[in-house]
């Protein structure tokens, strides 16, 4: 895991409203456990809690915060699903694939709020989420995208066509609208928090600024930090994006890329009304998508753009900002109070990772921009199997790992370049 040695949260709306958490001392001297969990992110989280509720002995090794990555910088947006949806998994891997993945597409969302009600978590759900669509081949997508979902058991989604979409949200940029109304929103780094104050309750036990420098395979597997090590039965990789180093084999089967937000002054109730009247979060159909919503307290959570191989813009709201005032022209005058980065982990076929190494080292990565979700799927998963039952865990599985082409030295040129082609096919609405 990167080295990230006494790391604090990134200056983020999130950091600054975040509910109140202890330091966690590093990892000093050498101990025992039963499963070691890297990373305490939602992945790493998710999984020691489920872990923890099973009576295990489990500790989480952290090298920065509880939340430092993603899952501390996201959207906070619960969409449902994968970045790659039934139809092109049933197209590329078979019937059985794509119902296995299907039963288990709407379940993230299920866990976080099954999370939120258990634990009392202080997180500012709020429910509902909106796809935009920005040409009439996006809508036509979106009409299509309700069918299957629906075919798999998701019947909370309303089409609103035409200038109907205006009743969720006031900007011309769009021809219509999916609503899904099981999905929702909410403040991630406090999601993270409050399930790692769980797992703690439950005598679980966290390091933070405690990297992983190496892993030793064995019937034990030995993790290597700078001032201790960790023996464990069973062994947890959850760094995602932020696992570098320590295990080059998954390395090359994906790609960090960095995605920006910015985050407004609080915004006046009737402006509120006026933008985003029913308060959802709202993303665009676009290949680069803008996605964006309203924070507890009123201020505008806009983000979008990915820099491929995760390097940070020098001026984050000069980015963003003209995005924002495309889709709302009449924030011209708003103060932006917030803008940060963060990094997400991409596939090459931009579905999930999950697998083993040596039988008793586990992994789960690479949401490609489906995480908050996903991850507490794979927590769920990750517990599962070192229980014993792996049927559900070895449906990811058994999807392959595809290598990007050229490797590590061409994979950001590639992706850029892809990425250009369809931003330039949503532009011209092919």
């Amino acid at each position: 895991m990167s080295n990230n040695a006494n790391a604090e949260h990134v200056a983020s709306y999130y950091a600054a409203t975040s509910n109140p958490s202890p330091e966690r001392a590093a990892l000093v001297g050498d101990i025992e456990c039963e499963v070691c969990v890297v990373g305490a992110g939602f992945t790493g989280i998710s999984s020691a809690l489920h872990l923890v509720e099973q009576g295990r002995r489990v500790v989480v090794l952290e090298a920065a915060r509880v939340g430092f990555g993603a899952s501390g910088r996201n959207g906070g947006q619960i969409v449902n699903s994968y970045s790659r949806d039934m139809d092109v998994i049933e197209a590329k891997y078979g019937t059985g694939t794509a119902r296995a993945l299907g039963d288990m597409a709407f379940e993230g969302n299920r866990i976080i709020r099954e999370r939120i009600r258990h634990y009392a978590i202080a997180c500012d759900l709020k429910n509902g989420n909106l796809f935009a669509a920005c040409n009439r081949k996006q809508f036509e997508g979106l009409r299509e995208h309700k069918a299957l979902w629906e075919r798999f058991g998701n019947h909370e989604l309303e089409l609103l066509e035409g200038e109907a979409y205006r009743r969720e949200v006031g900007s011309a940029r769009y021809v219509g609208a999916l609503v899904d109304h099981s999905g929702g929103h909410l403040h991630p780094l406090n999601l993270v928090l409050g399930q790692a104050a769980a797992f703690a309750s439950l005598g679980g036990v966290i390091h933070e600024q405690t990297p992983v420098i190496a892993v030793e395979h064995g019937e034990r597997v030995t993790l290597r930090t700078p001032q201790g090590s960790v023996r464990a039965e069973r062994v947890v990789m959850a760094g995602n994006a932020y696992l570098q180093g320590v295990l080059p084999e998954l390395e090359s089967k994906s790609m960090p890329c960095g995605t920006q937000i910015i985050t407004t002054e609080p915004l006046p109730e009737a402006l509120r009304r006026e933008l985003i009247p029913n308060d959802m979060a709202v993303e665009d159909c676009n290949y680069l998508l803008d996605y964006y919503r309203f924070t507890a307290d009123g201020r505008l959570l806009y983000g979008g753009g990915v820099n491929y191989g995760g390097q940070d813009p020098t001026d984050i709201a000069a980015v963003i900002r003209p995005k924002m005032l495309k889709t709302f022209p009449q924030l011209a005058e708003v103060r932006i109070d917030f803008a940060w980065s963060g990094n997400f982990l991409m596939t090459l076929n931009r579905l999930p990772q999950f697998g083993r190494l040596n039988d008793n080292v586990y992994y789960a990565q690479g949401y490609s921009g489906h995480g908050v979700t996903c991850s507490h799927l794979a927590g769920k998963l990750i517990a599962e199997v070192i229980r014993g039952d792996s049927q559900r865990f070895d449906a990811f599985a058994g999807l392959p790992h595809l290598p990007f082409p050229g490797g590590r030295l061409l994979r950001v040129p590639l992706s850029a370049l892809g990425a250009w082609y369809y931003a330039t096919r949503d532009r011209l609405g092919w």
